[in-house]
């Protein structure tokens, strides 16, 4: 079982707001991938303050009309923030390629998740020693553009 300090939980947040900056100072066109995988910003509202939130996060699934996510935390024992955040308020935003999408999103379910799981470890490995790092199971999130 993994559990991450504050130190790392601020890093994370120091990497994504640079990782952020780096996608608005290039205009989408430098940092727009990583391990092959589309990164995009997931705009949420925080649970607790109700303030804008934004991580940069990577797309093992990125298709027109839906967009999933995983809510790993590197295999933390707990969920990242961003997930408590859309669980409160699951309408949330979404730039991907520098364009900004209302969307709705919702954890999938475990027929989603089987028939999901194989797509994003092929698309990163990595993800499958997430899961053997931690005794939750790591959710994923489906997001649909909002009409």
């Amino acid at each position: 079982m993994a559990r991450r300090g504050r130190a790392a939980d601020l890093g994370f947040r120091l990497l994504s707001a640079f990782h952020r900056g780096v996608l608005a100072v290039f205009g989408w066109r430098v940092a727009a991938r990583i391990a092959g995988m589309p990164i995009v910003e997931l705009h949420t509202i925080g649970r607790r303050s109700g303030a804008p939130r934004t991580v940069v996060l990577s797309a093992p699934v990125d298709e027109p009309e839906r967009l999933v996510l995983v809510a790993s935390r590197g295999g933390d024992d707990h969920h990242p923030g961003w997930y408590l955040n859309l669980v409160a308020h699951p309408e949330v935003e979404v730039t991907r390629r520098g364009v900004r999408t209302a969307m709705v999103a919702r954890t999938a379910t475990p027929e989603e998740r089987a028939e999901l799981w194989p797509r994003i470890v092929a698309a990163y490995a990595g993800y499958a020693e997430y899961q053997r790092r931690t005794s939750r199971e790591i959710p994923l999130v489906i997001c649909t553009t909002r009409s």
